[in-house]
């Protein structure tokens, strides 16, 4: 059992909460049980270690099962040593470093998708793990995130996805002109989220909603710069019915996830 924590080993794994650490090594850190689950049941090949209390290891049996069908082995620490390597004040026992395990932008969009989420300078790391989140539910085959947006490995980006980050590819670090010149070449319309565009409820009459899509998502304080709108096709805006100022960039961009899959759900079934 690993006991001190200040030892280089635990210190290795605490460094990976900074992006420098995460960078040098390609690596990042998971925490908690959801989040630890997901990996061993979607990507088990990324996992380089696992670390958990004994009462941590002891309360979750599908968690072991998991790990035991993976051939993932698991080191038993105290509580002084998880907490040192955790980003979180409570990460419930189990914590894991994983591999980073970034998808093309080439290969997403040579994958013929039908609906992608694009982030052009999301800065916050909950907005951008609910946009991940948000994007899995609603269907969606990649999200893409442009050279400005915060690192999708952040602790605080992994946990508020709560394991989407192993269900779909996401891409990193290209830059947007790239990104929209591959999307339109595998024929996706370009939809950008902002307070400046029509409404939604018209693109919806028009049936713009139905087509293939990528759906382009800008920062939370300023939006899109106008010249990353000029590269959408359209620009659209959710209506505000009541005195709410605006919506979070992740509900806004939940409701245009949601509202392209519907459209393209009901067109396929006719």
């Amino acid at each position: 059992m690993l006991e001190n924590p200040r030892s280089p080993r635990v210190r290795a794994v605490a460094k990976l909460t900074k992006r420098s650490a995460r960078t040098e090594t390609g690596l990042f850190l998971l925490e908690g049980p959801q989040s630890v689950r997901e990996a061993l049941t979607y990507r088990p090949e990324a996992i380089v270690e696992l670390f958990a209390t004994p009462h941590g290891w002891e309360k979750h049996a599908d968690i072991r099962a998991a790990a035991a069908e993976a051939g993932v082995d698991v080191e038993y620490v105290s509580e002084d040593v998880l907490h040192a390597m955790a980003d979180t004040v409570t990460p419930q026992g189990l914590v894991a470093v994983v591999r980073q395990t970034p998808t093309s932008v080439r290969d997403i969009f040579d994958a013929a998708p039908r609906l992608v989420a694009i982030c052009e300078e999301v800065r916050d790391p909950g907005n951008l793990g609910t946009i991940i989140r948000a994007a899995d539910a609603a269907g969606a085959d990649a999200v893409v995130l442009t050279g400005r947006t915060v690192d999708p490995y952040n602790p605080k980006v992994v946990r508020a996805t709560t394991g989407s980050l192993f269900h779909l590819p996401v891409s990193v670090g290209s830059e947007l002109d790239e990104v929209v010149r591959r999307a339109h070449d595998a024929g996706l319309q370009i939809l950008a989220a902002d307070v400046k565009g029509d409404d939604l409820l018209a693109a919806r009459a028009d049936g713009v909603l139905g087509a293939s899509t990528a759906w382009l998502f800008g920062n939370e304080a300023r939006g899109l710069e106008d010249e990353a709108l000029t590269r959408a096709d359209r620009v659209l805006r959710l209506p505000i019915f009541g005195r709410a100022e605006s919506l979070n960039l992740a509900t806004a961009a939940s409701v245009c996830l949601y509202e392209s899959a519907f459209a393209q759900r009901a067109a396929s079934t006719g």
